[in-house]
Formats: C-alpha cells, structure tokens, sequence
C-alpha cells in the first residue's frame, strides 16, 4: 500500500502513480539482515513475536518455583510476580500498571491471548509500522490497567488483554480516519472483532473488563491521534523517538519489579 494514500500498488512502483509521491523500497526490503534466527521470526510478525516470547518467558519464570520445587510446590503468586494491585499502586508501585500487561493467570489464559495477538499485532505493525505500534501497545497497557485499578482496585489483574484491545482500538481508529472504501471494510471488520471479544469476555466471570474497556479506548484515542505513517517529516521522528521511550519505560518498570522482589518489599 501506499503509505500517503493508501492505494494498492505495486513493489516495483518508484512513484505512486495515484496521488504521485515518491516511494521508497517496501519495508521488508529494507530490513537487514534479511531473516531473524533463520528465518524463524519472520519479519511480517517481528515485533509481535518478540512479545509473545517475553509473555512466554515470564510465564516460565511465574511458573519456575512449582517446575524445580517438585509436588506440592506453587508458582510465584501474581501479586508477587507484578500484576496490577490497587493498594500497592497507591503506595507508589506504578511499574504494576505495565508490569501487569506481561504476565498472565494460567496457561490457557498465555494461550488464548497469544492467538489473538499474533494476528492483530501483525495487522497493527503492517498498517501503523513499529514505532507507533509499540507506543499504542505500551499506553493502552497503562490506560488499561489504570482503568482496572478505579474500577476495582482490591483485586490484582494480570493479562496482555489489555495492550491487545488497545490495538483492536487502533484498528479502528484507522478505519475511522480513512473515508475509503478500505477504511469501511478495516473498520467493519474489527468493530465486528469488538463485539467477539465482549461477547467472549461476558462468558468468563474473572475477565478484567475494565482493563479491556481502559485498553481500546487508550488505543484508540492514541491511534486517532498518530494516523497512519508518512515518508518524511519531523512528525516520523518523534513516533521513533516515542517507540523507543515505550520500550525504555517498559524496562524500568520490570528493573523496579526486579529490585522490589529481591528486596522482599515495597521500595
């Protein structure tokens, strides 16, 4: 697609020949090296693969102290492992309200929202590109779970639900701000992906609806703003330099998870 209009082109087009912007070479192109792991992440899905396999991993870690403690062992409570807490939150334990957005209740809960983010992930990075996906991810995370903690504070919350509907927001945020007949079908189908998902949330009594309701008005919003990526401008840089602040505060919010678990307390 033309990244300035939209349109259906092809991969040798120099120029769009519909509103007549110059192209660059298609995204895949100019990635190097040409294949992750060879050719085991592939490209199309990289960024969204990479979240899976950190949910996967802190999972394990979750689940490490019942797999080397034998019978009886338990894994690491949740409350223990980051989830979002509304008591510990006041107290100053912020890094909850992201930390929470990585860990998950079970094995059919890791499995459940895996399936659903590796195909809107993929679909979200594809139309918006990385940097603004990673921002979309990162604040209807915290919208998300924010949400949760107003709504119902003394219950902790965990589960990557709510950065997955922050990018069903902004799917149809894109449909939303494009008046094509493509922008019809993109929101047509992810309104109806919407409606799923409540009626899917409605059959399980300890879904975080909250989170969910947090997360794709979050993203939504965020998406509504950003807009679909240009070529060129200062506008681009910023969303790069946003991405990159996304994935930083990500991190000093499990080094703060990290340090408050080792030192057995609040900080």
């Amino acid at each position: 697609m033309c990244p300035n209009c939209r349109a259906f082109i092809t991969t040798s087009d120099k120029v769009c020949p519909y509103c007549d912007i110059k192209l660059e070479a298609p995204a895949i192109a100019r990635r190097a090296p040409a294949d992750v792991l060879g050719g085991l992440i592939p490209h199309a899905r990289f960024t969204t693969i990479v979240i899976l396999l950190i949910n996967a991993g802190f999972y394990l870690a979750e689940e490490l102290p019942a797999l080397i403690g034998g019978n009886g062992a338990k894994g690491l409570p949740l409350f223990e492992a980051g989830a979002k807490y509304g008591p510990a939150i006041h107290d100053g334990q912020w890094w909850r309200l992201l930390t929470a957005g990585f860990l998950h209740g079970g094995i059919l809960h890791l499995l459940m929202n895996s399936w659903v983010l590796f195909d809107l992930g993929a679909a979200t990075e594809e139309s918006y590109g990385t940097s603004r996906f990673l921002v979309f991810y990162f604040v209807s995370t915290i919208t998300g779970f924010y949400g949760s903690y107003l709504w119902n504070p003394a219950v902790p919350s965990v589960g990557s639900s709510a950065g997955i509907f922050g990018l069903l927001g902004a799917m149809i945020a894109l449909g939303m701000r494009d008046k094509s007949s493509y922008g019809a079908a993109i929101r047509s189908h992810y309104l109806q992906w919407g409606i799923y998902a409540i009626i899917l949330s409605a059959l399980f009594a300890a879904t975080d609806n909250a989170a969910h309701i947090g997360g794709v008005a979050g993203g939504f919003a965020i998406a509504y703003i950003a807009g679909t990526p240009r070529l060129t401008g200062a506008g681009e840089r910023i969303w790069r330099m946003a991405g990159g602040v996304a994935v930083a505060l990500t991190a000093v919010a499990f080094a703060q998870m990290f340090r408050w678990i080792m030192t057995g307390g609040p900080l």
